[in-house]
């Protein structure tokens, strides 16, 4: 029996690039192809697959709060992140949301048929790293002094930061995630007392090394 899967990648080579290597699999059917969350409930109600393959950075509502609503609204739903994001950070989040894997885009075309398969048929498919700090547990975690403060960081105060660190402007982060200039100083404050960061600037700075050091 052949597995229904679906793409929700906001990079249109990228998304290419993957059904292609997935249609090239006898008992793979890509079902539909879309950039955006909103899009994605659409799609999936429509076709019912198996497996969704997710992107965490998605125009308007990002893949973790996707993630959230699909496990909620479709328990049977196996979902795949594919990020650009180092897993360092970003998936213990993703597995926490409800995905049962996560890949970086680097490696996608060598991993992404195992990773599916192995989702298909009920496992995880994460790094060493990333299985044995679940293992620990959360809240363990949680209290090792030697986590990196961006953990204390919600996940969009994480994506806020993320997207700092690109040099966009509050106006182009708050037109990409559907919320206002406004809401984006609050959460650029929030960001600074959590980190404990004195000022805007740098702000900037921590947020741009940020960038330059976890993601491709």
């Amino acid at each position: 029996m052949g597995h229904k899967i679906v793409l929700v990648e906001d990079h249109p080579m990228m998304q290419k690039g993957m059904e292609m290597t997935l249609q090239t699999e006898p008992d793979f059917e890509v079902a539909g192809m879309v950039s955006t969350a909103e899009e994605a409930f659409g799609l999936i109600e429509e076709t019912r697959p198996d497996i969704a393959v997710v992107d965490i950075s998605l125009p308007g509502m990002n893949g973790i709060e996707l993630i959230r609503h699909l496990r909620s609204g479709y328990p049977d739903l196996r979902i795949l992140v594919v990020s650009r994001h180092e897993e360092e950070l970003f998936a213990e989040r993703a597995v926490r949301a409800g995905a049962q894997g996560y890949i970086m885009k680097l490696h996608a075309g060598e991993q992404i048929v195992d990773a599916v398969r192995r989702i298909a048929n009920g496992g995880l498919y994460l790094s060493e790293a990333v299985s044995q700090k679940l293992l620990m547990g959360i809240s363990s975690a949680s209290d090792n002094k030697n986590a990196s403060p961006l953990e204390r960081l919600t996940d969009r105060e994480l994506e806020i930061f993320r997207l700092i660190g690109r040099g966009k402007p509050a106006k182009e982060i708050a037109k990409r995630l559907n919320i206002s200039p406004k809401t984006v100083d609050t959460y650029k404050s929030r960001i600074s007392e959590k980190l404990n960061i004195p000022d805007r600037a740098s702000l900037l700075q921590q947020a741009m090394h940020f960038v330059n050091e976890k993601e491709l």
